[in-house]
């Protein structure tokens, strides 16, 4: 078939393969923002409005009054849409709202604040009676809001103050109290010459869709319970914005909701109500929390919140959201698709669909302010969230990417085998061991197996460096000098730079004739064919300077913990790496790897500033042009960590490490840098490869402003409310995302099977806290020491167990003890506080695996002379075998007992 009609053909299963991926996108956002038509329309003014008129920047509490201008301007635009306002106070400028209110021919109830200052109460009935007196205008008067409720007065006080207004007017007079304090005080009734009761749903645990019903039926019981008295419902709404509270859930579509519902409501009852409110009330927010600034019908800055007619939306913008999201994801797409156009339909819609919610979830989190009034916090919070999340999407894709590499059919284009034609000569090899402080026994089985290669020309330098004590080298060099020229042993009392000071110090005594440089470390068995199977490599391809073979570990299979550590290491092997190949981008780490000894040169040796040299030495080789080859084979085996600490150390080393790499070599990754050999794809393994660890450290500085933001929710529950789902769900959903990932891959790629599977992943996770302080370490430090990973450690008690994770459990339990608290303090019936719960909960989940792992680590170690080391030589096939099945039956039966 000509290759033009296969383009065709692929171009059209491209288009339609995007405009099936919009049509989903688009019908998501829809289902969640499609319109509400069942409402009734209002089209008639409203009876009357809570007229509370500070502007965004002023607070009474602080002296900041609004100006007669502003009093006006505010009225004018509530003329023709209401017919009367309720006013709150008469002092500080408000007692010019009845005048100002007669320019635009507005009823006005007016009002006196009274609390416990009675000088300033006397003042404001002195205003409030003379207004009643002078202003036609004014229907009624109202002494005090809910000065009983709030315990600022008395029963008998105000109701004195009552008493003193009605002989001093001929306006009617009453008090504003919620509806239940009437009922309590049934006796206030005789002081009043109308009932001004509060009926706010929302403040009583009531779900918006039966708010309407509720408040009409408040009102009916107060009727009933005062025949003969007028009832008038002086403040009644709904909250456009701020927490939940339990079932009652403030937003602009509930609000809109409640009052095209209870207005006709009211009409058609012939119930007096005032809305609450005009405008949106900021400083209200100490006394009330967020929501108490989110009444109005009009916002802060005097725009209306919704329409009176027509469907319903819960957002305005989401049109405008949806196309930007989708044009977003199309263009992710349409790079994607290019670089990667013969991939097969049914991988290229699951990762066309996870690139679309990215997008959407990117612009939904970025126009959130806009569809919302966030307080200075809220906004600030999310400010600082936007990079958190911008990463944690990133993490998200590139873990997408992986997986549709790793999982399509043929996703892996390159032979990662070591086959090939045998070349006529094989070059000299020389392996360098650098040892310190490490256990002879363990060292001469190391040694012993390199003698054992099956291979015709090699040398092995064997170079110990900073060992306090001769017991452990002395018998390392007599084993050298029994094997005669091809083992050489050096001892440097003092080397500077660690492990890169003593490979230098090898490169110095390497033998000239040598092709190839080999690095093994002091606890690895290898197998006899390691160097003949990998080193011909180099004679095939000249432009080739690294071949890496993976970690390995033996001796495992009867540890609980150690088969954690072993699985959880062998993903990288298996997964990471072999991606990475795919780009001639892999990670250089040390032990198992063949380096080419002109190229090794060339670079200039190890790096000592840097405690992950083999890494560095990997990325400069790669920035010299040279090819790397990852094979993903098994040719030695080493000790995997004894404890806990152990393993966090040597995790903290590669984090580190890796942060040490990036601040000296950060220019050479930018993008569009061309002045290096870098390859595009090498860049972006080396720049996202190690983002998670970062995340890693975003989620430590998460864990440290959650714990805040909880104390602040139990401490000031009016200034710091539960935090927006927003902010809590892109969290839950990467988390969910990383754990199938994980689960998914390791199932095909691994295939340990789902109970080692969830142990890698248990051991993965509790390192998170360790991952993340070396992060921030390096970040803020350059000179941390090299931390060798130290073998064949003494057993520890539970005690010292226990206190290798000393600071994730006061970490794990402060979360916990917040989720209780929180728990105690607001119950269960609150969504939003529900769901930040479970957020705590999931942040701990670090902190609560690092405590499981450690004591499975303590409960694995056996009496000293229970675990015999034997030196394994290379295992066959059928005793590996034998192993995985032996390791099998006893991990389920650990899993069965709750051991791990």
């Amino acid at each position: 078939m000509p290759k033009h009609f296969l383009q065709a053909g692929r171009t059209t299963t491209n288009l339609t393969v995007i405009l099936t991926i919009l049509a989903i996108h688009s019908g998501v956002w829809w289902f969640f923002n499609r319109p509400i038509t069942q409402q009734q329309d209002w089209q008639d003014s409203i009876q009357g409005v809570s007229f509370s008129p500070y502007q965004s920047w002023q607070d009474p509490f602080l002296g900041i009054h609004p100006s007669a201008q502003e009093l006006r301007d505010d009225l004018r635009l509530l003329q023709g849409r209401v017919r009367e306002v309720r006013s709150y106070g008469s002092t500080n400028g408000l007692e010019q709202i009845p005048a100002l209110a007669a320019e635009f021919g507005l009823f006005v109830t007016a009002g006196a604040w009274l609390d416990a200052d009675r000088t300033n109460n006397a003042q404001e009935l002195h205003n409030l009676l003379r207004n009643a007196e002078v202003h036609a205008n004014v229907k009624q008067v109202i002494l005090g809001n809910e000065s009983l409720l709030r315990g600022d007065l008395t029963v008998a006080e105000l109701s004195r103050y009552l008493r003193e207004a009605r002989d001093r007017t001929t306006k009617p007079v009453s008090t504003a109290e919620p509806w239940h304090v009437w009922m309590d005080h049934p006796e206030l009734a005789a002081e009043v010459d109308f009932i001004a009761i509060h009926i706010l749903p929302y403040w009583e645990d009531i779900p918006a869709d039966t708010a309407v019903q509720w408040a009409l039926d408040r009102h009916a019981d107060v009727a009933n319970a005062f025949p003969g008295k007028r009832i008038l419902v002086a403040e009644v709404g709904w909250p456009s914005h701020g927490e939940r509270n339990g079932p009652a859930k403030p937003g602009r579509d509930k609000q809109a909701i409640f009052l095209r519902e209870f207005l006709p409501a009211a009409q058609k009852l012939g119930i007096e109500y005032f809305v609450m409110e005009a405008f949106d009330q900021p400083w209200k927010q100490p006394m009330e929390g967020v929501v108490g600034g989110h009444w109005g019908i009009f916002d802060q800055h005097r725009q209306p919140k919704f329409a009176w007619t027509g469907p319903i939306v819960r957002s305005v913008t989401w049109g405008l959201e949806c196309a930007a999201a989708s044009l977003l994801g199309v263009l992710m797409l349409g790079v994607y698709l290019r670089r990667r156009s013969s991939v097969p339909v049914m991988v290229i819609l699951p990762f066309g669909l996870l690139l679309q919610a990215a997008a959407a979830t990117m612009i939904w989190y970025a126009g959130a302010p806009m569809g919302a009034a966030y307080s200075r916090l809220e906004l600030a919070v999310w400010l600082g969230l936007f990079p958190l999340n911008l990463g944690l999407l990133t993490v998200v894709l590139t873990s997408g990417l992986e997986m549709e590499r790793l999982l399509s059919p043929g996703g892996l284009r390159r032979d990662p085998s070591a086959s090939g034609p045998q070349p006529v000569g094989l070059p000299k090899v020389s392996l360098h061991v650098a040892i310190c402080n490490e256990p002879a026994d363990m060292v001469l089985k190391t040694l012993s197996s390199l003698d054992a290669l099956d291979y015709p020309d090699f040398e092995v330098l064997v170079v110990d460096n900073n060992t306090t004590s001769s017991a452990s080298w002395h018998p390392v060099q007599e084993f050298c000098k029994g094997r005669g020229t091809r083992f050489r042993f050096f001892h440097l009392r003092k080397c500077k730079g660690f492990k890169a000071g003593a490979l230098n110090f090898a490169l110095t005594k390497t033998h000239p004739d040598t092709g190839i440089v080999g690095i093994v470390d002091s606890d690895y068995v290898v197998r006899p064919d390691w160097l003949r199977t990998l080193a011909p490599n180099f004679c095939r391809d000249p432009q080739l300077a690294l071949v890496q073979a993976p970690q390995d570990h033996r001796d495992w299979e009867t540890n609980s913990f150690k088969t954690m550590c072993n699985w959880e290491y062998a993903g990288f092997f298996q997964i990471g790496m072999v991606h990475r190949n795919e780009d001639n981008a892999i990670i250089q780490h040390g032990t198992m790897s063949l380096i080419r000894h002109e190229a090794l040169r060339e670079a200039g040796g190890w790096a000592t500033w840097c405690i992950c040299e083999d890494a560095e030495l990997g990325l400069r080789l790669m920035a010299a042009g040279h090819k790397t080859l990852y094979v993903p084979q098994s040719f030695g085996w080493g000790l995997a960590p004894d404890t806990f600490s152990s393993y966090c150390g040597q995790r903290f080393r590669w984090a580190y490490g890796a942060v040490q790499i990036l601040k000296r070599h950060w220019r050479c990754l930018l993008p569009w840098n061309r002045n290096n050999g870098l390859t595009p794809a090498q860049k972006y393994h080396f720049l996202t490869g190690w983002l998670p660890w970062f995340a890693d450290a975003a989620h430590l500085l998460c864990v440290t402003a959650s714990l805040l933001w909880a104390g602040g929710m139990l401490l000031t529950p009016n200034w710091i409310g539960t935090p927006m789902s927003i902010f809590l769900l892109p969290v839950m959903a990467a988390f969910g995302f990383r754990l199938l990932q994980f689960i998914w891959l390791y199932q095909v790629r691994v295939r340990c099977g789902l109970p080692r599977t969830l142990g890698a992943a248990l051991a993965g996770t509790a390192l998170m806290h360790t991952i993340g302080k070396a992060v921030l370490s390096g970040m803020a430090t350059s000179d941390k020491p090299f931390l060798r990973t130290p073998k064949s450690e003494a057993a520890s008690g539970l005690f010292r167990g226990l206190s290798m994770v000393r600071q994730e459990a006061l970490l794990g339990l402060l979360l916990w003890l917040a989720a209780g608290w929180l728990a105690l303090d607001r119950g269960f019936a609150d969504g939003d506080v529900n769901l930040w719960m479970a957020v705590l909960v999931l942040q701990s989940s670090p902190y609560v695996a690092a405590v499981a792992v450690a004591l499975v680590n303590v409960l694995s170690i056996k009496p000293a002379g229970d675990l015999p080391r034997t030196a394994a030589p290379a295992p066959s096939v059928s005793l590996l075998r034998l192993r995985f099945r032996s390791a099998a039956r006893l991990t389920t039966s650990l899993l069965l007992k709750g051991k791990i």
